[in-house]
């Protein structure tokens, strides 16, 4: 993978921006699209600092997309590169059937009562405390487990961009 200097990223163009850096959020380059257009970036801290506040600046429909364009934990489907190696990173990808029916179950039961797939930054956590979150986050409001989404979503993409940005 290539890294890029802030230098890089304040001289890219709004397209090699998207392109380059958009993928950072999971199926959602319009995130970076809409936060194209700082004056000069002095550090990563606040380019993650623009996306997130592109992110709950958003509409509610854009909010939604960006939330379920991510693929459910432990779930055996398509991902990206970024998601399949975060889910390895913590075991999610060798489940034994029951981990797998309780993760599969417990997902079901979190689409079901918010519309978007749970979603952590797992990389601060354990496969028990994915588990322990997913227990005590499914019971959250409507609003506070969206806010918690989107808060987890910006987490995740600003440890993609610590790997990607070099400063």
């Amino acid at each position: 993978m290539h890294k890029y200097s802030l230098e890089e990223v304040n001289q890219m163009s709004n397209e090699d921006f998207i392109q380059k850096i958009g993928h950072v959020f999971e199926d959602s380059p319009w995130v970076a699209e809409k936060t194209y257009g700082f004056a000069e970036l002095n550090g990563v801290d606040q380019l993650k600092e623009l996306f997130t506040s592109t992110v709950f600046q958003a509409s509610e429909q854009e909010q939604l997309f960006l939330l379920r364009a991510h693929p459910d934990l432990g779930a055996k489907l398509e991902m990206t590169d970024h998601s399949v190696k975060e889910q390895q990173s913590v075991g999610l990808n060798v489940l034994s059937k029951e981990e797998y029916e309780f993760f599969f179950s417990l997902n079901q039961r979190y689409m079901k009562r918010f519309g978007f797939p749970f979603i952590i930054a797992v990389k601060e956590h354990t496969k028990e405390s994915i588990k322990e979150q997913m227990l005590k986050r499914v019971e959250h409001s409507y609003d506070k487990e969206k806010e918690k989404a989107l808060k987890e979503v910006c987490k995740i993409a600003g440890y993609r961009l610590d790997q990607m940005l070099k400063e």
